[in-house]
């Protein structure tokens, strides 16, 4: 799982390059398609619920699940959340980064950005044998919520393995000592979805694409993490 993570780190990292002004949200897909077979891996979202594309990329007020597209071109002042998923080896890696695209990024939305990526790490220090899911779901709401931002429910983080979602859910909110027991061996997929404003969400009706209710602007950032007997082994970096 460590080999498919640092492929998937390896797209992101080149993919955030190319998230500049002009460019297409299709022209991050082709990119990453490429990418990830010249690695040597296959893309885990494409055919997944028959969903068409290797990437999700979610402009602004797009949560999640956002379809590559000729007409999604980046805007200077836009963030755009890149999701990825690869298969190798019959084991599965799975990350997320949002990028701010140009200079014209609203300070208030930078720290919309920062915030959730530290919430994924606050998350990540929870991640270890005997504390529950509550414990991670907690982390992260204590911090999004302090700083004035709110976390989505409707969607989660998830175990992964051999399959890209497996149990158990892995909710951005909870309390502490509660839900499943976390155990050694475990790889959790945490992925804090944190919105500018009001935590409510719809999908439009590409069935895909999850958005603000508020038009709000939303960030999303993911890891892969093991779960050992020396704390928690980040997998995606």
């Amino acid at each position: 799982m460590r080999r498919s993570g640092r492929v998937v780190r390896e797209v992101l990292d080149y993919l955030r390059e190319l998230a500049v002004p002009g460019a297409s949200t299709m022209d991050l897909e082709r990119a990453a398609e490429k990418k990830i077979k010249e690695l040597g891996a296959k893309p885990a979202f494409k055919g997944y619920y028959d969903y068409p594309c290797v990437l999700c990329t979610s402009i602004n007020d797009e949560i999640v699940h956002g379809i590559p597209s000729e007409k999604r071109v980046l805007k200077d002042g836009d963030v755009v959340s890149i999701d990825c998923g690869v298969v190798l080896d019959g084991y599965y890696g799975d990350a997320a980064i949002t990028v701010p695209v140009g200079a014209a990024v609203k300070p208030e939305v930078r720290k919309l950005l920062e915030v959730t990526e530290a919430s994924l790490y606050k998350g990540i220090e929870q991640a270890r044998i005997g504390n529950s899911v509550g414990d991670v779901g907690a982390a992260v709401q204590e911090l999004v919520e302090a700083n004035g931002f709110s976390v989505v429910r409707e969607f989660v983080g998830h175990g992964i393995g051999t399959k890209l979602h497996e149990e158990p859910q892995v909710p951005n909110f909870g309390s502490r000592g509660h839900g499943p027991r976390l155990r050694e061996g475990m790889v959790l997929a945490i992925e804090p979805m944190v919105n500018f404003g009001k935590p409510g969400t719809r999908v439009l009706d590409d069935k895909w694409t999850a958005v603000t209710v508020d038009g709000s602007c939303s960030a999303h950032f993911e890891h892969c993490v093991a779960v050992t007997k020396d704390g928690p082994m980040i997998l995606t970096q």
